[in-house]
């Protein structure tokens, strides 16, 4: 029989000072060395297999963030089947330069 792969469940908002984003992602029956999260500046991609248990597949998918986030300062913690983690949203940066008019 083929693995069958299934987005897991996800929620995600931002904390009440809207500086970072809160990302609660469900995994249940997974262990923690069974994960693979890899980060980016606007999205992140979760995988996990449910090792030793037939037919139920496992967990695969990626996910858009609302905002650009500083993906090198993401902090994760796994417990009971929830994959929690924060990351802090980018801070804006003034772009461009000002030109001045003859």
């Amino acid at each position: 029989m083929a693995e069958v792969k299934v987005a897991p469940v996800v929620y995600a908002m931002p904390d009440e000072d809207h500086e970072h984003l809160h990302i609660e992602v469900e995994l249940p029956g997974v262990a923690k060395e069974d994960i693979l999260l890899s980060m980016h500046d606007d999205s992140f991609f979760v995988r996990a297999s449910k090792e030793g248990v037939r037919d139920v597949g496992s967990y695969a998918s990626s996910y858009a963030t609302c905002c650009p986030i500083d993906y090198e300062k993401a902090k994760a913690k796994y417990h009971n089947g929830l994959l929690v983690i924060d990351v802090p949203y980018k801070k804006p940066q003034e772009r461009g330069i000002g030109i001045p008019i003859t």
